[in-house]
């Protein structure tokens, strides 16, 4: 296991803390993909986080913390952070939320969007599916999908806080 504190900031919009390319090695020697980590921010939660680090490309990770991985920790951007990880060996690729099926459907109608569905990494399918899964009104559902369809689609714009297709805003 690895500990260390580091200080939450912002890659564009999406906070994270920065894993050296040491500590990384600590955790799994010459790992250069999204690595799979189980993990707690201040002691937070009882029960680890599962959540994919995403390589910078010089040997360190971000470790993003998502909205719910910082309200447990109650920190924010800016404050220094007690960080757990460890490499997680029960790991397994593919989606762990669920598919919505009004997301499934969309697809299946849409071959264009089924092929950029298919054709994206584990690890971004799996942020997108736990990104519905958060949604709770039927209204913003149904904005989300319409988004996410028009992304997959090939149409430039911004999704889940990145640029797509092109989009460099």
């Amino acid at each position: 296991m690895l500990r260390f504190r580091a200080t939450i900031e912002l890659n564009n919009i999406n906070p994270y803390v920065r894993v050296s390319a040491e500590d990384a090695q600590r955790l799994k020697p010459d790992w250069r993909k999204p690595m799979p980590v189980r993990g707690r921010v201040n002691g937070k939660p009882e029960a680890w986080w599962r959540i994919n680090m995403m390589p910078i490309g010089d040997g360190s990770f971000y470790l993003y913390l998502h909205a719910e991985v910082r309200n447990a920790a109650d920190c924010k951007v800016g404050d220094t952070v007690e960080v757990e990880l460890a490499f997680d060996e029960d790991y397994r690729s593919g989606p762990v939320h669920p598919m919505p099926p009004a997301f499934r459907a969309a697809l299946e109608q849409n071959p264009v969007a089924l092929q950029a569905w298919e054709a994206l990494i584990p690890s971004l399918k799996k942020e997108i599916l736990r990104y519905f899964e958060q949604v709770k009104s039927a209204d913003a559902k149904a904005r989300h999908l319409e988004r996410a369809m028009y992304v997959l689609s090939g149409g430039k714009g911004r999704f889940m806080a990145r640029s797509w297709n092109g989009d460099g805003d």
